[in-house]
């Protein structure tokens, strides 16, 4: 089992014809993903490595029948009309590989997306993938290097960070075990899926055993799994490590959201709410695994 993705979840991608579209909705079709459509305004009637582009979501939806989720390769000042399109035509999950997104259009991304019941990861998210299931977004590059990294087991990972998105799983598979669903939460500042979203899932997919959450200064995320815990929505083995330790109040690291203000988002901060909710936190990355190799053995 997997999370926010199935074996059967059809797939689009808006923005098929560009450079990164193309490239993409081609290693996600040969990773195994259902990619059932594509879209670029005045392209339809084209195809990218077999897969049919419309020049509209709805025209792709009458096409082929409800489809479950979208990936958005467009610029992004272009994102809040791309993502308003695809919820307008029903889709109810949405991936967001696109940064620079101007902050009032994400906020009124997040709140048509609520209003529509739907999901969105990202602005800024690398993708979501689960081993030998499918793939959205480019999280795993190509499908020979993500099946070599990205193995089943039973850990499901959450990353602030898109180059640990793939690290921190190869490290896994190192110690013997696997991955259930990994998940890019995304770089900009308001996210549409944060830790506390996502937890939940985990802990309802009988497959997934433990999670781990490589985390970052700034932000609330860290916070809200440690709430996540706290109120029993989340109850199997966490391990998470907090990036960016040495980094003083009001300096940027790494992301545009990584940033510590006012005394709030700072790693000491993070870590001491993780551990009063009786989280298992690291001291460095590569005690990850490791320690989820000993929760999970115990």
């Amino acid at each position: 089992m997997a999370i926010l993705l199935e074996k059967n979840t059809t797939i689009l991608v808006q923005g098929i014809t560009g450079r990164e579209g193309s490239a993409r909705a081609a290693f996600m079709k040969g990773y195994g993903t259902k990619v059932v459509a594509g879209v670029t305004p005045g392209r339809g009637g084209e195809e990218v490595s077999g897969i049919p582009v419309f020049n509209t979501v709805e025209e792709a939806v009458r096409a082929k029948g409800p489809i479950d989720a979208s990936v958005t390769f467009v610029p992004g000042p272009a994102l809040k009309e791309a993502v308003f399109e695809a919820l307008d035509a029903g889709i109810k999950f949405l991936v967001m590989p696109v940064e620079r997104v101007p902050l009032y259009d994400i906020l009124e991304m997040m709140a048509y997306g609520k209003q529509k019941g739907a999901r969105l990861l990202g602005p800024g998210s690398i993708g979501i993938i689960s081993p030998g299931i499918a793939a959205a977004g480019w999280l795993g590059g190509t499908p020979e290097f993500a099946r070599k990294v990205f193995v089943p087991g039973p850990v499901g990972v959450i990353s602030r960070s898109g180059g640990q998105s793939g690290t921190v799983p190869w490290a896994i598979q190192q110690e013997g075990l696997g991955v259930t669903t990994v998940v890019h939460i995304g770089t900009e500042p308001v996210l549409g899926q944060s830790m506390g979203d996502i937890l939940p899932l985990f802990e309802a997919d009988l497959d997934t055993k433990a999670v781990a959450i490589f985390g970052e200064i700034g932000g609330p995320y860290e916070e809200e799994a440690a709430e996540s815990v706290k109120t029993k929505k989340f109850t199997k083995p966490l391990v998470v490590y907090v990036a960016g330790a040495w980094a003083p109040e009001g300096m940027r690291f790494s992301h545009a959201s990584s940033i510590i203000e006012r005394g709030k988002g700072s790693a000491k901060d993070k870590i001491k709410f993780l551990k009063e909710a009786g989280v298992h936190v690291v001291d460095r990355p590569d005690q990850i695994a490791p320690t989820l190799k000993k929760l999970l053995e115990a």
